[in-house]
């Protein structure tokens, strides 16, 4: 068995695998027969191809998709503390979300004209932009025939400042989940047991469709699509139980069902939207007989939005389009009088696709506002003139410009606290934010400021805080009258990890005139959550750019630099900074591991066992992360597991939201659930949500280490990870180490081979079409 990640993400592949030639689209082999509506083992997926292999996985709580987690992408599990009665981080979170996708919705309200359409278009694409409209206006257009005419495109916005969501008050007391209904979900398991469906996905569907949801699921039984881990073939399976003769494949209900899966599918292989010809051809092998109907159905119910956006002749420089905020007088984005330039239309969730538009503004409108004037240009010249190197270059962009961006590996991190001490110099409110705690911690470390939860009374405020505590004011500075972040300055650090959600969060969070760098090492895994952010805003090339020319010192730097340009070679360690260890098959790679980091490492190199980190290419087979963990807590910290599989003093990583991780150790266990110590707080896991928001913690994937940084680290590659492997997943995993790295190796050629010619693979999104209107182009 391989060590891939868990069906989702190979549903995920299935859905959205891309070729070279069109990025983006989707491919999916041939649908099964329909059988029984039940839920695969986690470990029964087939190998995954996708090119970040654990990032689908990883997107999820506990990393899997389980029939008994919470519906969507994982666990939402909250944390909370015993002594305090406040709510948790995971709800906090949860209410910022809320708030923004109130925000969309209002933003969704205001919108007066048609989506922006960059040429002309016929045939399929015309009749799918006319059921768009039709359905803003509050339309439903027939189903075979669309023949509205098309209405001129809208020019691009000028930036525009919108009214930002408030952070939301926490509440008197602790306050668990609102969740569905006992008898609603009792209901709810009579529905699934007559069609055959586990019980076991009563909870999670009664909390997505509601107190009618038995009576939703009998009126439309591919709904049981919507909840996480059910495969079509399954909800197949479900709908024929329940509907018997009138269950068919061309059943429309179906066809909406299946499309809506397959976009959700490909949110979690890192795609905002889908090409139209790649969505229809997935459709129909998957068994709809009318994709272009069903495609039309999904639109006209308003469970997924059409955007055709104008195609750059290849290697072309992108030009402004009407309206622009110096009217070039083209006409939607036609250059000679009567051209038509090519199109491609583009399927997509809203939710997605309204943060990527979201996101465009924000960052248009600081591309485009003039820096609050915080010290005189004599005054920021002078801190340039005073710090070295490249840091001196970042201070002078961000001196002038809303929006920079700065790229380097882990020594570039000085540039970034170079600049924040500049700005609280300088007088600037200025604070860097990392996505999860631990780069927080890390550049905290490099900064010498205290975190927000190492600060002791009477320290000055922390400079350095996640992301997510930044928005929802459990960590940094809070919010103005107005609602924005009360700031003049942010640093995110580790950018490529931030989503299109989170990014539209930050930039709408800004206050006017604020300054935002995005900081962080282009050839890292991108982020688990839809979108590149950080790689289309580099291609973009929409603000200035800071390239570091701070090299990473030392062998392994050398090692981990020659990946990022595709070339593994010969690196000189006399230190045994670096060592191959050969093995033949998964269980001795598993030996190995044990090895090394309860005996080898410590006892060669001096590092003890809880300072070095496993990393292997996903959970499941017999070197992934599940047997692993399980193999180095029989060794370093054997026990009955009497706390649901765990014993205090194991280490763990808690994930009480999906796409987030925070390592830890258990402490106790009580009738409140698992007490955890994690990122310097204490975490309270409720007893039934242990199992879906923790994992034992010796062995990460590359993607749970991102923003980490240990002083050994094992990376495990077992032969048969060889289809997990791409250049950014070895170059992440080998640049977790910041003294020693041993590297398990079963997969003989297959490691050069993977940083010679397996690059990222493409992701579909829509934010350089997005900002190319709104700002210039910086040369």
């Amino acid at each position: 068995m391989s060590t891939e990640p868990e069906p989702a993400s190979k549903d995920a592949t299935d859905a959205v695998d891309t070729g070279p030639e069109t990025p983006g689209t989707a491919e999916a082999s041939a649908p099964g027969a329909a059988g029984p509506a039940e839920v695969s083992a986690p470990d029964a997926a087939g190998p995954e191809t996708a090119a970040e292999p654990d990032a689908a996985a990883d997107a999820g709580a506990a990393s899997e998709v389980r029939p008994d987690e919470p519906a969507g992408q994982g666990s939402d599990a909250g944390d909370g503390d015993g002594a305090a009665a406040q709510v948790s981080e995971a709800e906090a979170e949860l209410a910022a979300q809320r708030a923004e996708r109130e925000r969309i919705e209002r933003r969704k309200a205001e919108k007066q004209g048609p989506i922006d359409a960059g040429g002309k278009l016929s045939g399929t694409a015309a009749d799918l932009l006319a059921a768009v409209r039709a359905v803003e206006s509050g339309e439903k257009p027939a189903a075979p025939v669309f023949g509205a005419p098309e209405p001129a495109p809208r020019p691009a916005p000028e930036p525009v400042r919108r009214a930002r969501p408030e952070a939301a008050a926490p509440p008197a007391g602790p306050v668990g989940p609102a969740g569905p209904a006992p008898e609603t979900v009792q209901s709810v398991r009579r529905v699934l047991a007559e069609g055959g469906a586990p019980e076991a996905l009563a909870p999670q569907t009664a909390a997505l469709l509601g107190e009618g949801a038995a009576d939703a699921l009998r009126a439309d039984p591919w709904q049981l699509l919507r909840v996480g881990g059910v495969r079509p073939e399954q909800a197949d399976g479900f709908a024929r139980a329940l509907l018997g003769a009138e269950c068919g494949p061309d059943d429309e209900r179906r066809g909406r069902a299946v499309t809506v899966w397959l976009l959700e599918q490909a949110a979690l292989a890192g795609h905002t939207a889908l090409e139209l010809p790649r969505l229809t051809a997935t459709l129909a092998q998957r068994g709809v007989p009318d994709p272009d109907a069903a495609v039309q159905s999904t639109l006209a119910e308003g469970e997924a939005l059409a955007f055709q956006d104008a195609l750059e002749e290849p290697g072309a420089r992108p030009e402004r389009a009407a309206g622009g905020a110096e009217g070039t007088g083209a006409e939607g984005g036609e250059g000679e009088e009567g051209e038509e330039r090519p199109v491609r239309v583009l399927i997509g969730l809203e939710r997605y696709a309204l943060a990527e538009e979201s996101l465009a503004d924000g960052l248009a409108r600081l591309v485009n506002s003039a820096p609050k004037q915080d010290g005189s240009a004599a005054d920021w010249e002078q801190a340039a003139a005073s710090a070295p190197g490249s840091a001196a270059d970042l201070i002078r962009a961000v001196a002038g410009h809303g929006l920079v961006l700065h790229t380097g590996g882990e020594a570039s991190l000085a540039e970034p606290a170079a600049l924040l001490r500049a700005a609280h110099a300088l007088g600037l409110r200025a604070w860097a934010a990392a996505p999860g705690p631990l780069g927080r911690d890390r550049f905290a470390a490099l900064l010498g400021a205290p975190t927000a939860d190492s600060a002791s009374p009477g320290q000055a405020a922390p400079a350095v805080v996640t992301v997510t505590g930044l928005l929802t004011g459990a960590e940094g500075p809070g919010r103005d009258a107005d609602g924005a972040l009360d700031l003049d300055l942010l640093v995110v650090l580790d950018a490529p990890q931030l989503d299109v959600e989170a990014g539209a969060l930050l930039a709408e969070s800004l206050p006017d005139g604020a300054r935002l760098v995005l900081a962080g090492d282009p050839a890292v895994l991108w982020s688990v959550g839809p979108g590149r952010v950080f790689a289309d805003l580099l291609a973009a090339r929409v603000c200035p750019q800071v390239a570091s020319r701070l090299p990473d010192p030392g062998p392994l730097g050398e090692l981990v630099s020659g990946i990022g340009i595709g070339e593994l070679g010969q690196v000189e360690a006399p230190g045994k900074e670096i060592v191959i260890v050969p093995v033949r098959d998964a269980g001795e790679a598993v030996h190995r591991t044990v090895q090394l980091v309860a005996d080898s490492v410590p006892r060669a190199i001096g590092v003890p066992a809880e300072e070095t980190q496993v990393i292997t290419p996903g959970h499941g087979g017999a070197a992934g992360t599940r047997a692993l963990n399980a193999a180095l807590k029989e060794r370093l910290n054997p026990g009955p597991g009497r706390f649901g599989g765990f014993d205090p003093g194991d280490r763990v990583v808690h994930s009480p939201a999906p796409g987030r991780v925070l390592p830890g150790r258990v402490v106790t266990a009580d009738a409140d659930g698992l007490h955890l110590s994690c990122a310097g707080g204490t975490v309270v896991v409720p007893k039934d949500r242990v199992e879906g928001s923790v994992r034992h913690g010796w062995a990460l994937t590359a993607h749970q280490a991102l923003g980490g940084r240990w002083p050994a680290v094992v990376v495990v590659l077992p032969g048969d990870a060889v289809q997990a492997l791409s250049r950014p997943w070895i170059y992440t995993a080998f640049g977790r180490a910041a003294r020693h790295l041993s590297v398990v190796h079963g997969v003989e050629q297959a490691l050069p081979r993977a940083v010679a010619e397996v690059p990222a693979k493409p992701r579909t999104t829509r934010l350089p079409v997005l900002l190319t209107p709104q700002v210039p182009v910086t040369d």
